[in-house]
């Protein structure tokens, strides 16, 4: 039976990269994927502002695509570009013009944790 000293335990390299991979490795994943999320993210921020811009808009400008309500949210539906989440999308005429508003829960599933971010946006054209 080989007998091993403590300075021959000390002096093994074996494995390093393994302890190495095993502490860095789940903090580079979690990175990752919470850059994807982010992204994602606001990616849906920017389609849904330019969705409600975009409908309130052509409330105010082109009376025959956008000339009721129902008309003017279904245009901006299709506007939509983002995920696929179904955003809640309403109409108003404010004192600043037509106002479109939309709004939606976006859930980032981070793994261990899902984190519910609620997201609104609202235009207003004269």
């Amino acid at each position: 039976m080989a007998k091993f000293s403590l300075a021959q335990v000390w002096d093994n390299r074996s494995g390093t990269s393994a302890v190495e991979f095993g502490i860095v490795g789940p903090v580079f994943i979690a990175l990752v994927v919470g850059s994807i999320y982010l992204c994602m993210g606001l990616f849906l921020v920017g389609s849904l502002q330019f969705a409600v811009e975009e409908g309130a808009r052509c409330a105010s400008v082109n009376a025959v695509a956008c000339s009721d309500p129902s008309s003017i949210i279904t245009y901006t539906r299709s506007r939509y570009f983002g995920p696929s989440l179904s955003p809640t999308f309403s109409y108003a005429a404010s004192p600043c013009g037509n106002q479109v508003s939309a709004s939606v829960s976006y859930a980032a599933n981070l793994g261990f944790r899902t984190v519910t971010i609620p997201i609104s946006a609202t235009a207003c054209f004269p």
